[in-house]
């Protein structure tokens, strides 16, 4: 399948942005990637971010895998009942929530909420996220730092928190680091600092679980530049035209390109991987 190495100037002044504003719409499905099968029969994901973006693909590609899902976003509601539509047609049960995962308390109750509704959950991914390019860290404001941080980080830690009272031997735990925990960027230095906690967060606790013989497995996916919402607004229209076309393979990668790596790390083919990430990033050669 051909993707496209250029974009129209577009920006969106709202954030993280709507899918369904974006010229082109990001991939998110296709048959040579996301094929139906069972390797997460029964199972139940929690996603954050799931609606848009690699969320969405993620969500579709454990839905078409056998699995219920539950969707957890901030505001994007035309994203999210599009997701949950398609997840719907597929003939698995989705159910969408809305709110703040930098609110300790609203995590505990999507924790909840699941638990009632499902009787269980089996795979939590921490995928949503916030950035904000700041060209002057003299400029990084309190409001910005904080806000990065209570969203990427926070939200990470406050739902892992509130899951580990559910998760079972078996369960996993998958978390959305990026290519700029290891490498930074020179205008998103706040939301490289946070990826840079995901990371050592999901090293961390996978040895903490393995060491306490949960069974319960924690591991990453980095993706390098990916054609999301958070792509056009964040950044202004111009730079968006060339966005991924200083990777090694020239382009961006798509949010469909993204969603295998969590298949396989939810699925049993990843049993004896734990503390782990995959970097999907266009060539980018990370060796830390």
């Amino acid at each position: 399948m051909n993707f496209p190495n250029s974009f129209p100037a577009q920006h969106q002044n709202q954030h993280p942005g709507f899918e369904y504003e974006m010229n082109p719409i990001p991939v998110y499905d296709n048959p040579n990637y996301n094929q139906n099968g069972n390797l997460l029969n029964n199972k139940v994901a929690l996603i954050t971010g799931g609606d848009s973006g690699i969320g969405r693909a993620v969500s579709i590609a454990y839905a078409k895998q056998g699995a219920d899902i539950v969707i957890v976003y901030y505001n994007e509601n035309r994203d999210a009942e599009e997701t949950k539509n398609i997840i719907d047609n597929i003939g698995k049960k989705c159910t969408i929530i809305n709110g703040d995962i930098g609110n300790s308390q609203f995590c505990n109750d999507v924790i909840e909420r699941t638990i009632n509704e499902y009787g269980k959950l089996d795979i939590l991914v921490n995928n949503a996220a916030v950035q904000y390019e700041c060209k002057d860290m003299k400029k990084l404001s309190d409001e910005q730092f904080d806000r990065t941080f209570k969203v990427n980080a926070y939200g990470t830690f406050y739902m892992t928190r509130a899951a580990l009272k559910y998760l079972k031997r078996g369960a996993c735990i998958i978390n959305t680091a990026s290519v700029v925990a290891f490498k930074g960027n020179e205008t998103l230095i706040d939301y490289s600092m946070t990826k840079g906690a995901v990371t050592t967060f999901t090293r961390s606790l996978a040895l903490s679980l393995a060491k306490n013989k949960t069974g319960i497995r924690v591991n990453a996916v980095a993706p390098g530049p990916i054609w999301t919402p958070l792509i056009p607004s964040s950044f202004d229209a111009t730079k968006v035209i060339t966005f991924g076309a200083n990777t090694p393979m020239g382009r961006a990668g798509q949010p469909v390109e993204c969603a295998g790596a969590y298949v396989f790390l939810a699925s049993e083919a990843a049993s004896y991987i734990t503390g782990q990430t995959i970097h999907i990033n266009g060539g980018e050669i990370i060796n830390s």
